[in-house]
């Protein structure tokens, strides 16, 4: 069976990394880091797009990868109810192709006009000997607003509220190292496989429009973002200490991409669970009734779990 540790990447390494600074620094671990403006903080994030980098490199493909970029930053900082007001990146290379940047900095700013938050600028840096010829790394970063009464930090979750999903656009940006063993062990040519190709770069969906409308209309509790570490890490990072998420994974059907991989590596569920984001991009917590109304307008939400007393995550 492969799993995302077999492939290098190593979460518990990278949980323990963050319990060694919250023992320092208390207010790191989450989402977005909050930064007390007045009335208001100030959301900051920061954020790359993985190994599936690597992926827009050897399809020489670049004109969605800025747009995972803002994605996995906003996305972020949107889990507190922040609106997004600034984005910045960093663009590291061994010698700069211009065209080639260029075309990462339009999605870039595709992403930014998608998140309606501006970009200000950041650094371009030309590094030989740090990279291999035509490959480059991408960090992003921004920063939002909200006003201290309308801080979502789910400290209101009780047991018994619902957990609602959005669905992802696919893959999103997490688990590409995995991705890329099966591919490589498997020895799948993408050359052959135009849809798993396509389906490999298709750009994080950033949340911004839902998030912002809901948070007019309802009373969100919580946000999660799934990103790296999939439900199984995420989700327990905005419950309370002595809550836990019960998700029943029968209540939607993954995209068939990740079924795909899932046989191909032989991968057990927990597995892909606690690696990918199996088709739900963002679970809101609400209310019962609440996620009920939600759910009742938005086609596309669907109750997939709820709150419950224990620790961690239950898939059923």
């Amino acid at each position: 069976m492969t799993t995302y540790l077999s492939c290098g990447v190593n979460i518990n390494a990278a949980q323990e990394l963050v319990k060694r600074l919250k023992s320092r620094f208390p207010q790191i671990g989450g989402f977005g880091g909050l930064y007390p403006l007045g009335d208001q903080y100030l959301v900051a994030g920061a954020d790359g797009v993985g190994t599936k980098l690597k992926i827009a490199c050897q399809q020489q493909k670049y004109d969605t990868i800025g747009i995972d970029l803002v994605a996995m930053c906003v996305n972020d900082i949107l889990t507190t109810g922040a609106k997004p007001l600034f984005f910045l990146d960093y663009f590291a290379t061994s010698k700069l192709d211009i065209e080639q940047a260029t075309l990462v900095l339009e999605g870039i700013i595709k992403g930014c006009e998608a998140s309606q938050c501006l970009l200000l600028g950041g650094e371009t840096a030309q590094m030989p000997g740090m990279y291999q010829a035509g490959v480059f790394d991408l960090c992003g970063f921004a920063v939002g607003i909200v006003s201290k009464d309308k801080l979502i930090d789910g400290k209101s979750i009780v047991a018994g509220d619902k957990l609602v999903a959005l669905p992802s656009s696919g893959i999103h940006s997490n688990g590409y190292s995995l991705i890329r063993k099966l591919l490589e062990e498997h020895h799948v040519d993408l050359t052959f496989e135009t849809e798993l190709k396509d389906n490999l770069l298709i750009p994080t969906r950033i949340y911004y429009h839902e998030i912002s409308t809901w948070i007019e209309h309802y009373v969100i509790k919580g946000i999660c973002h799934v990103t790296g570490g999939g439900l199984i890490e995420n989700v327990p990072r905005i419950l309370p200490e002595h809550l836990k998420a019960i998700i029943d994974t029968q209540t939607w059907q993954p995209p068939t991409i990740f079924n795909y991989f899932q046989q191909l590596g032989s991968i057990e569920k927990q597995e892909m669970y606690r690696t990918f984001n199996m088709g739900v991009g963002l679970v809101v917590v609400l209310e019962s009734a609440e996620a009920a109304r939600l759910c009742s307008t938005h086609s596309e939400c669907l109750i997939i779990g709820e709150v419950a007393f224990g620790h961690g995550v239950d898939l059923c």
